[in-house]
């Protein structure tokens, strides 16, 4: 389908880029580099899709939104931007864009994007309060992060339920908290229980609320997280480990829409978004018999993946900063890191996430007096850190699934392919590494201690430690 298709962007090089591609595609597109011209286009009736920038010389792209939307609301809106925070995605999708691209974009993915913009009309997003970047709950904007804003911005205007996925310490109630922040049902509360630290006895209780008498203890009426949640969100946390007749009572409330107290006969009506969240393989739970299938559909409606932090290290500078900020706040020291402590920290592999990162940060803002933090002082709290786990794997187990986890890291991050030898030599160099600096760690740097633990002469300790260039806490040998 021929369509003409306007596009506004003040850089030369990518209007022409996108002139070339919707041209081959046979498309008419007329090109602009400021807010202006397109808007006199608009006016004069022209276009079936408008694709624009935000930063332009004269206007910015999300103020002419609504412009465009009050005067042709069925015109289709596709916006780019290189400011690429959960700011700019939840303003496109509030303004009434169709969709939301971050620079610099996958232009087979542009493709496809205005494929489905010609082919479907957009809604209009309910309004919101803007907010500034420094308040908004997710920080980053690394291509891993920006796949999890743009979920966030086309799912906040429903009441779809949302399957949550992500190691522990992602931040999956941030997710959940902007859903309902951004949503629709931003008035109503915010509700968040989580499964894994509630008795399996009380889950059903503390979820649906019980009748008095319902059972031993029970001498008034209690109010359950569904009830408490009305007109809101409800947040599951850890589903995977909600007890298999609790599961049978939520899949009742997802297929009804009510529920009954414990001990009650009277049906509830539950007025509520529901989103859910787990660090668990719940399709190997499924396997297991340890959680229901045709629950796991009625909760993936759609799914949001979070990624780990070691597969956007590029967002640490920024992670860095924002904790930095925030415990300056709270009265603890304001710190800086040079270039070779940031580089420290962007290799780490966090296997605790963001939520180790900021404690980390928040350890050395309490505990160290300099300003500027350096990579001696990273080293020792994270070498601090990974010396448990370190003598958790020492058993093999544990080192054995480490390996794994890093090979498998490795093919995603190269998309298949692997080098054509030397892995095993690559393997034993990025172990041994991490496995000295946990040992010099834990031996507060006692290179005599360190060598007798390794089962190393400490000579060779010290040729290792200059091979790989491991930094020594000064004082100690």
């Amino acid at each position: 389908m021929s369509a003409t298709i306007l596009v506004a962007d003040d850089d030369r090089a990518i209007r022409m880029v996108l002139s070339q591609a919707l041209a081959r595609l046979g498309h008419d597109v007329r090109l602009t580099g400021n807010a202006a011209t397109l808007w006199r286009w608009v006016a004069d009736g022209e276009g079936d899709l408008v694709i624009t920038d935000v930063i332009m010389p004269d206007e910015n792209g999300l103020d002419l939104i609504p412009r465009i939307k009050k005067l042709r609301p069925d015109l289709r809106i596709i916006v780019m931007s290189a400011q690429n925070t959960l700011l700019t995605a939840v303003k496109a999708a509030e303004r009434g864009a169709f969709e939301y691209l971050p620079k610099p974009f996958d232009l087979r993915e542009l493709v496809n994007v205005v494929e489905r913009a010609l082919s479907n009309p957009a809604g209009n997003a309910p309004p919101g309060a803007d907010e500034p970047e420094e308040q908004l709950p997710l920080i980053g904007r690394s291509p891993a992060m920006q796949e999890v804003y743009r979920a966030i911005a086309r799912l906040m205007g429903t009441d779809l339920t949302v399957m949550i996925t992500g190691e522990s310490g992602t931040g999956k109630e941030l997710v959940a908290r902007a859903l309902h922040d951004y949503g629709k049902r931003r008035a109503g509360p915010f509700v968040a229980i989580n499964m894994a630290a509630i008795p399996r006895e009380l889950i059903e209780s503390e979820l649906f609320g019980h009748e008095r008498g319902a059972f031993t203890g029970a001498t008034a009426r209690g109010i359950g997280r569904f009830e408490q949640a009305k007109g809101g969100t409800l947040f599951l946390d850890e589903i995977g480990d909600m007890p298999f007749e609790a599961q049978t009572r939520l899949l009742r409330v997802l297929q009804e829409g009510e529920y009954t107290a414990v001990g009650g006969r009277t049906p509830i009506r539950a007025d509520i978004r529901i989103i859910a969240a787990t660090h668990r393989d719940l399709s190997q739970l499924i396997r297991q018999g340890a959680f229901r299938e045709d629950l796991f559909y009625r909760l993936n409606v759609a799914p949001i993946r979070l990624p780990p932090l070691r597969e956007r290290s590029s967002d640490i500078p920024a992670l860095v900063r924002h904790f930095s900020t925030l415990a300056a706040k709270e009265g603890l020291s304001a710190k800086t890191f040079d270039e070779a402590a940031m580089e420290r920290l962007r290799r780490y592999r966090w296997p605790g996430n963001v939520r180790e990162l900021e404690n980390l940060l928040r350890r050395i803002a309490a505990l160290y007096p300099q300003e500027t933090i350096g990579v001696d002082i990273v080293e020792a709290e994270l070498a601090e850190t990974a010396a448990a786990p370190a003598a958790e794997a020492a058993d093999g187990e544990g080192l054995a699934a480490a390996v794994e986890r890093h090979i498998h890291d490795y093919f995603v991050a190269h998309k298949g392919t692997l080098p054509a030898s030397g892995l095993y030599d690559r393997v034993l160099r990025e172990i041994e590494r991490p496995l000295i600096v946990a040992t010099l760690g834990a031996t507060r740097g006692n290179q005599i201690k360190a060598a007798h633990l390794l089962g190393l002469n400490r000579n060779t300790l010290r040729k290792k430690i200059r091979e790989l260039d491991i930094p020594v806490v000064r004082g100690l040998k």
